[in-house]
């Protein structure tokens, strides 16, 4: 203290009191590296109390390297000058709701070792919390961030939350760690931000925050809530191990959500440490739901959509998938159903059509049934959404991946009951048996080969005659003489009444039904029974070849 050989916590009572009572609202105060016990805190602020308003009024506070033992409340207290508590150490809880600070304002490395509160607080200037440490739970809840705002470096070993709070300016998180969560629920972003990168080993919660002008989000987390949020500019969201949940967001101008391969870089070049994630296999970004989304102007780029939920998302046919976009498959290798064997061939599929297929009553072991959200989403639900995403990869160029969204639209409309007749379900479920919606090139082969079978035991039990038919000559001679006319009759082919199974009939066959698979006749003698079954097998199985190569085709083409 000024004339003085000590601190303001160490002078002696009487010189103490003259201090204070020597105090008016707005002094200049210096207490740098002083101990406050509660009572002396609350004594100090007592002094600079204004009677007008109630609230303790500062000047220029220095309170750098100082140690507040007790809780230190300075709830509502106005700074009208700056304000430092760099170095500074809370042992115990920190109020500073409602408080003012003017001017600017510092926290540099400062230790937060029980709750700290900020609520309602109004930064009017720069403040700076770079590398301060909070070690239970944080809050900001309210506040207002009329300038730039910095946490770069901050640790905080517990929860933060920033709802409501206002950022009128730019705001830093570069390198800040969170240990527990962090909410910007419903906080309201006017300025271009980034924000981070920043390492949270739970959830960072942005549901409901407003962001007015262009934004870059770079967060290491668990999990990412954006439902209902709302980005009114261009935004960039770069993430690692984050399941992220969109659920009503708003895009009005174009957004894209990246999965980062690399730990994210700091400006100073070094990487952001990601200890809280060190026991993760891999960085995977997935998205959870996209319902209520409109995707219009939505880019996806290397993440997961094994277990998002689509049903409800708005121009799902203009989404964008960039890189590696993996969805969730069909259970794999052979499964049994009421005593019978079932195999499903491999295609992409929805998390709704596993949880609506693992709750049929006949359903088969391997279908996911514990889907959050996808209740209510059945067949009509369904189709439209395949639909919207094969026309997705139709755009992009992507034809394979586009079949196996066409396959699960035709699944959806076969199972759909409500919504499609009964005789279009039956000319489906022909369709889907005969080549899997002309999409499975080996089971239009089988089916193929099938009825090339029944066709030659066919031709060799009723079609082909026992002898090659041979000419009978018939002639008239009339009374008296004269010209001798000749009529040439061909006898019907017969068949033999033994003896039809053997190689030389066999050989016949093969050429009579490997001719009509093309649609050419074999020029071979036939029953009259032989003739409609090569009348029928060129209709079936030059259908059947039809399909096999329009399967391969949607697998191949580009």
């Amino acid at each position: 203290m000024p004339g003085h050989t000590a601190c303001l916590a160490h002078l002696a009572d009487l010189d103490r009191d003259a201090y204070l009572a020597g105090l008016v609202p707005g002094s200049a105060i210096d207490h740098r590296g002083t101990t406050f016990t509660e009572p002396l805190l609350d004594a100090l602020l007592a002094a600079l109390r204004d009677p007008a308003t109630g609230r303790p009024r500062l000047g220029a506070a220095r309170f750098s390297w100082a140690t507040f033992n007790g809780n230190a409340q300075f709830n509502s207290v106005i700074f009208e000058n700056d304000a430092g508590f760099g170095w500074a150490t809370f042992e115990n809880d920190a109020g500073f709701d409602a408080a003012t600070f003017k001017r600017n304002t510092s926290f540099h490395w400062t230790t937060f070792k029980r709750t700290a509160s900020f609520s309602s607080a109004i930064f009017e200037w720069d403040v700076w919390f770079n590398w301060a440490t909070f070690k239970s739970y944080t809050t900001f809840g309210s506040a207002t961030f009329k300038s730039y705002a910095k946490f770069g470096g901050a640790t905080f070993e517990g929860s933060v939350s920033f709802r409501l709070a206002s950022f009128e300016d730019d705001v830093e998180f570069v390198a800040a760690t969170v240990k527990g969560d962090v909410s910007f629920g419903s906080a309201t972003f006017e300025q271009a931000l980034s924000l981070g990168p920043l390492a949270c080993a739970g959830q960072i919660t942005l549901s409901g925050a407003v962001f007015g002008s262009p934004v870059t989000l770079e967060f290491a987390a668990r999990r990412l809530m954006c439902r209902r949020t709302r980005w009114l500019s261009t935004a960039e969201v770069r993430l690692r191990y984050a399941t992220v949940d969109f659920t009503n967001a708003v895009f009005e101008y174009p957004l894209t959500i990246t999965a980062e391969p690399d730990l994210f870089v700091l400006p100073d070049g070094q990487r952001l440490a990601e200890e809280a994630f060190t026991a993760s296999s891999e960085a995977a970004v997935r998205i959870a739901s996209l319902r209520g989304v409109d995707a219009a102007h939505l880019v996806l780029a290397n993440v997961g959509l094994t277990g998002c939920l689509f049903t409800g998302t708005v121009h799902l046919d203009q989404l964008r998938l960039e890189g590696l976009c993996s969805f969730d498959t069909v259970p794999s290798g052979t499964r049994w159903q009421r005593g019978r064997p079932v195999r499903f061939t491999q295609r992409r599929t929805l998390a709704e059509e596993h949880h609506w297929r693992a709750s049929q009553p006949t359903a088969v072991q391997g279908w996911n049934v514990a889907v959050l959200g996808a209740e209510n989403a059945g067949p009509a639900q369904l189709a439209p959404v395949y639909r919207a995403l094969r026309k997705a990869f139709e755009d992009g160029r992507n034809e394979p991946g586009a079949a196996d969204f066409y396959y699960g639209e035709m699944e959806m409309r076969r199972h759909d009951r409500g919504g499609t007749s009964r005789a279009e379900r039956g000319l489906l479920h022909g369709y889907w048996l005969l080549s899997g919606y002309g999409l499975r090139a080996s089971r239009a082969l089988g089916w193929l080969a099938v009825a090339m079978l029944v066709t030659v035991m066919l031709l060799m039990g009723f079609g082909l005659p026992k002898d090659s038919p041979k000419q009978e000559a018939t002639g008239t001679v009339p009374p008296g003489g004269g010209r001798v006319t000749f009529e040439i009759d061909k006898a019907d082919p017969q068949n033999p009444s033994r003896d039809r199974l053997t190689g030389e009939r066999f050989e016949k066959a093969l050429n009579v039904t490997v001719n009509s698979v093309v649609f050419r006749s074999s020029g071979q003698d036939l029953t009259t029974a032989g003739t409609y079954i090569e009348m029928a097998s060129r209709v079936t199985e030059p259908v059947l070849l039809g399909l096999a190569v329009l399967a391969v085709r949607n697998r191949v083409k580009r």
